[in-house]
């Protein structure tokens, strides 16, 4: 029986754990593919909110969920850091490989030697583009026609790997990161599952193929990113609105109170089904045009109009643009900043 430790944090990986989870309990009963997740590794509870509560990751919820479920036992590791005490917890389970998606950490060659096989890594884009931690948000801000996902062998270098498996797939410019981060989590979570049977059968990794061309980074995403700039383009705020949803999200100012405009998109997009939508207007970027009730609230933007479908004023809750409208009847020739 192959041994696995996973690795991971936020909600798409704990989708990919689920995924894996099932397929390693039907897997018990093919005796020469049988593999068992022994621990799981993720961050430890994080303050969040305004009562600044701890909160644990989904990861290890789900983690407990099926421990509970299955009457399984689990061991689920949160340290901060991973030192040679954490080491010696991880060692004590014996796993054979590290399968890891999303975990946030940087690990060193004390931990890969740790296992038989080392680690494995779903990156969600086709290496070499992308390396570091927001490679989906990158795809969607620089409008990708193409993106994908990789399964790569963990190197000391960051997403710099050797690549065991790769799936591309066509980006139809409607993608928001959470929702192509979930895709990813379930085409992956399947590819790990058929290379961690292969492991099992085998007992060796399948080949694998250096990284080939350019490598590029992602950018660093920081919550004044989320800040929308009118003067930019209604195909660029699109892209922002998707890339950011959910976190930083993007917001504007209205009047003086912050507007978080949670999902829009480029009228050029729907202008050929409706003519009733223009594509570009002469006034001033941030001026709310009008209200259309089949469409939403349209803006101009530096080129071209953005028609916003959801809205939150700051510390209220999120509102359709129907509901919003019916509570700002002079938001109408505001000119938001």
């Amino acid at each position: 029986m192959l041994k696995v430790l996973y690795g991971g944090s936020p909600a798409a990986s704990a989708r990919a754990l689920e995924l894996i989870l099932k397929d390693s309990a039907m897997s018990a009963s093919i005796e020469d593919a049988h593999y068992k997740i022994v621990g799981v590794l993720t961050n430890p509870p994080a303050a969040q909110g305004r009562h600044s509560e701890l909160i644990t990751t989904p990861v290890e919820n789900y983690a407990r969920i099926w421990n509970e479920a299955r009457e399984d036992n689990i061991a689920i590791l949160t340290p901060r850091h991973i030192k040679q005490e954490e080491r010696e917890v991880i060692a004590s389970l014996r796993p054979d490989i590290f399968v890891c998606f999303a975990y946030g950490h940087i690990l060193g060659p004390k931990f890969f030697s740790l296992f038989k096989f080392g680690g494995i890594n779903l990156h969600p884009s086709l290496l070499p583009k992308y390396r570091g931690a927001t490679p989906v948000n990158q795809a969607i801000l620089n409008r990708d026609g193409i993106s994908g996902y990789s399964l790569q062998k963990m190197a000391l270098g960051i997403d710099e790997g050797d690549i065991l498996y790769q799936e591309q797939t066509t980006l139809t410019g409607t993608e928001t990161a959470e929702s192509l981060l979930n895709m990813y989590a379930l085409h992956g979570g399947i590819a790990i599952t058929t290379l961690l049977r292969s492991i099992a059968r085998t007992n060796e990794l399948p080949p694998s193929v250096p990284q080939k061309g350019e490598s590029s980074y992602c950018t660093i995403i920081k919550k004044e990113d989320g800040r929308i700039n009118w003067k930019e383009s209604a195909e660029v705020i699109d892209a922002k609105l998707r890339a950011y949803a959910p976190w930083p999200g993007c917001f504007t100012t209205a009047n003086g109170v912050q507007l978080k405009i949670l999902k829009g998109r480029d009228s050029a997009k729907v202008a050929f089904q409706d003519n009733s939508i223009p594509k570009n207007t002469s006034a001033v970027p941030g001026t709310v045009l009008s209200y259309n009730k089949q469409r939403g609230i349209l803006i101009q933007t530096g080129d071209g109009v953005l028609i916003a479908t959801e809205l939150q004023w700051q510390a209220k809750k999120a509102m359709d643009y129907k509901s919003f409208m019916n509570g700002a009847r002079n938001f109408v020739g505001t000119v938001l900043e």
